[in-house]
Protein backbone atom coordinates (compact mmCIF):
# COMPACT_ATOMS: atom_id res chain seq x y z
CA UNK A 1 0.00 0.00 0.00
CA UNK A 2 1.04 3.35 -0.97
CA UNK A 3 -0.41 6.83 0.93
CA UNK A 4 -0.07 9.80 -2.17
CA UNK A 5 -1.97 12.83 -2.77
CA UNK A 6 -5.13 12.08 -5.07
CA UNK A 7 -5.00 12.91 -8.75
CA UNK A 8 -7.51 13.49 -11.10
CA UNK A 9 -7.66 9.86 -12.06
CA UNK A 10 -8.63 9.09 -8.91
CA UNK A 11 -12.25 10.78 -8.89
CA UNK A 12 -14.35 8.10 -9.96
CA UNK A 13 -12.86 5.86 -7.32
CA UNK A 14 -13.14 8.30 -4.47
CA UNK A 15 -17.21 9.36 -5.79
CA UNK A 16 -17.77 5.61 -5.57
CA UNK A 17 -16.20 4.86 -1.62
CA UNK A 18 -18.16 8.53 -0.81
CA UNK A 19 -21.51 7.44 -2.71
CA UNK A 20 -21.48 3.85 -0.85
CA UNK A 21 -20.40 5.51 2.38
CA UNK A 22 -23.42 7.80 1.72
CA UNK A 23 -26.02 5.51 0.70
CA UNK A 24 -24.95 2.47 3.56
CA UNK A 25 -23.45 4.09 6.54
CA UNK A 26 -23.63 6.39 8.98
CA UNK A 27 -20.19 7.72 8.58
CA UNK A 28 -21.47 10.61 6.28
CA UNK A 29 -24.86 12.17 7.61
CA UNK A 30 -26.03 13.12 3.38
CA UNK A 31 -29.28 11.26 1.78
CA UNK A 32 -27.95 11.63 -1.61
CA UNK A 33 -25.36 10.30 -3.87
CA UNK A 34 -23.24 13.45 -5.64
CA UNK A 35 -21.54 13.26 -9.15
CA UNK A 36 -18.39 12.43 -10.52
CA UNK A 37 -18.45 16.31 -11.38
CA UNK A 38 -19.29 16.84 -7.84
CA UNK A 39 -15.98 15.20 -6.31
CA UNK A 40 -13.85 16.37 -8.94
CA UNK A 41 -15.03 19.86 -8.14
CA UNK A 42 -14.19 19.43 -4.66
CA UNK A 43 -10.86 17.55 -5.48
CA UNK A 44 -10.05 20.84 -7.54
CA UNK A 45 -11.07 23.25 -4.45
CA UNK A 46 -8.99 21.51 -1.72
CA UNK A 47 -5.83 21.61 -3.70
CA UNK A 48 -6.89 25.08 -4.81
CA UNK A 49 -7.11 26.00 -1.12
CA UNK A 50 -3.83 24.16 -0.30
CA UNK A 51 -5.96 21.38 1.84
CA UNK A 52 -4.52 17.66 1.62
CA UNK A 53 -6.40 14.40 0.02
CA UNK A 54 -4.41 11.50 -0.08
CA UNK A 55 -5.17 8.25 -1.16
CA UNK A 56 -4.33 4.50 -0.25
CA UNK A 57 -3.44 2.92 -3.40
CA UNK A 58 -2.17 -0.74 -3.67
CA UNK A 59 -0.02 -2.35 -5.88
CA UNK A 60 -2.19 -1.78 -9.11
CA UNK A 61 -2.56 2.03 -8.52
CA UNK A 62 -6.29 1.07 -7.32
CA UNK A 63 -7.48 3.79 -4.80
CA UNK A 64 -8.78 1.61 -1.49
CA UNK A 65 -9.55 4.87 0.98
CA UNK A 66 -9.26 8.40 1.05
CA UNK A 67 -8.45 11.09 3.51
CA UNK A 68 -8.71 14.84 3.92
CA UNK A 69 -8.91 18.01 6.15
CA UNK A 70 -10.08 21.23 6.45
CA UNK A 71 -11.15 24.37 8.41
CA UNK A 72 -12.85 23.36 11.65
CA UNK A 73 -14.77 26.65 11.38
CA UNK A 74 -14.78 29.68 9.10
CA UNK A 75 -13.89 31.98 11.68
CA UNK A 76 -9.87 33.63 11.92
CA UNK A 77 -9.59 32.51 15.66
CA UNK A 78 -10.01 28.53 14.27
CA UNK A 79 -7.74 28.52 11.90
CA UNK A 80 -5.03 26.14 13.39
CA UNK A 81 -8.03 23.65 14.08
CA UNK A 82 -9.06 21.64 11.17
CA UNK A 83 -11.31 18.27 10.90
CA UNK A 84 -10.59 15.56 9.15
CA UNK A 85 -12.56 12.92 6.83
CA UNK A 86 -11.29 9.33 6.35
CA UNK A 87 -13.10 6.72 3.70
CA UNK A 88 -12.30 3.24 3.11
CA UNK A 89 -13.70 0.85 0.45
CA UNK A 90 -16.03 -1.55 1.73
CA UNK A 91 -14.29 -4.71 1.09
CA UNK A 92 -10.86 -2.98 2.49
CA UNK A 93 -12.31 -1.76 6.03
CA UNK A 94 -10.75 -3.47 8.65
CA UNK A 95 -7.16 -3.84 7.12
CA UNK A 96 -5.38 -1.00 8.48
CA UNK A 97 -5.83 1.27 5.54
CA UNK A 98 -8.14 3.82 7.58
CA UNK A 99 -5.17 3.87 10.33
CA UNK A 100 -2.60 4.75 7.71
CA UNK A 101 -4.38 7.20 6.07
CA UNK A 102 -5.13 9.13 9.27
CA UNK A 103 -1.31 8.54 10.45
CA UNK A 104 -0.23 10.66 7.17
CA UNK A 105 -3.11 13.06 7.47
CA UNK A 106 -1.65 13.90 11.28
CA UNK A 107 1.66 14.05 9.61
CA UNK A 108 0.09 16.79 6.89
CA UNK A 109 -1.83 18.56 9.95
CA UNK A 110 1.23 18.84 11.54
CA UNK A 111 3.53 20.15 8.74
CA UNK A 112 1.41 22.04 7.92
CA UNK A 113 2.02 23.90 11.57
CA UNK A 114 -1.90 23.12 12.46
CA UNK A 115 -2.65 23.08 16.52
CA UNK A 116 -5.57 20.61 16.76
CA UNK A 117 -7.31 18.25 14.24
CA UNK A 118 -11.07 17.48 15.41
CA UNK A 119 -13.11 13.68 14.53
CA UNK A 120 -16.64 14.71 14.22
CA UNK A 121 -17.78 10.55 14.53
CA UNK A 122 -21.27 8.89 14.90
CA UNK A 123 -21.52 7.29 18.14
CA UNK A 124 -22.37 3.80 17.45
CA UNK A 125 -19.30 3.86 15.55
CA UNK A 126 -17.34 1.98 18.22
CA UNK A 127 -14.32 1.07 15.34
CA UNK A 128 -13.48 4.62 14.51
CA UNK A 129 -13.92 5.91 17.95
CA UNK A 130 -11.19 3.69 18.93
CA UNK A 131 -8.77 3.68 16.19
CA UNK A 132 -9.26 7.57 17.05
CA UNK A 133 -8.04 6.97 20.89
CA UNK A 134 -5.38 4.76 19.53
CA UNK A 135 -3.68 7.39 17.90
CA UNK A 136 -3.81 9.75 20.82
CA UNK A 137 -6.90 11.72 20.53
CA UNK A 138 -9.84 11.99 23.02
CA UNK A 139 -13.51 12.21 23.29
CA UNK A 140 -14.40 16.24 24.29
CA UNK A 141 -17.84 15.93 23.58
CA UNK A 142 -20.95 13.90 22.88
CA UNK A 143 -24.29 15.23 21.10
CA UNK A 144 -27.32 13.35 21.34
CA UNK A 145 -29.81 13.05 18.47
CA UNK A 146 -28.37 15.98 16.48
CA UNK A 147 -28.96 14.27 13.22
CA UNK A 148 -30.85 11.64 11.67
CA UNK A 149 -30.41 9.25 8.65
CA UNK A 150 -32.23 6.04 7.85
CA UNK A 151 -34.97 6.49 9.81
CA UNK A 152 -33.20 7.11 13.18
CA UNK A 153 -31.72 9.37 15.37
CA UNK A 154 -28.11 9.93 15.48
CA UNK A 155 -25.86 11.12 17.95
CA UNK A 156 -22.34 12.73 17.35
CA UNK A 157 -19.10 11.84 19.26
CA UNK A 158 -16.01 14.93 19.45
CA UNK A 159 -12.38 14.00 19.87
CA UNK A 160 -9.45 15.84 19.23
CA UNK A 161 -5.83 15.47 19.01
CA UNK A 162 -4.07 18.03 19.93
CA UNK A 163 -0.87 18.17 17.58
Amino acid sequence: MVIRPALPHDIEAITAIYNDAVLTTTAIWNDKPVTVKNRSDWLHAHQEANLPVLVAVDQDQTVMGYATFGPWRDFEGFRHTVEHSVYVEKTKRGHGIGRKLLEALIDQARSSHKHVMVAAIESRNTASIQLHKKLGFIQTGHMPEVGEKFGRWLDLTFLQLTL
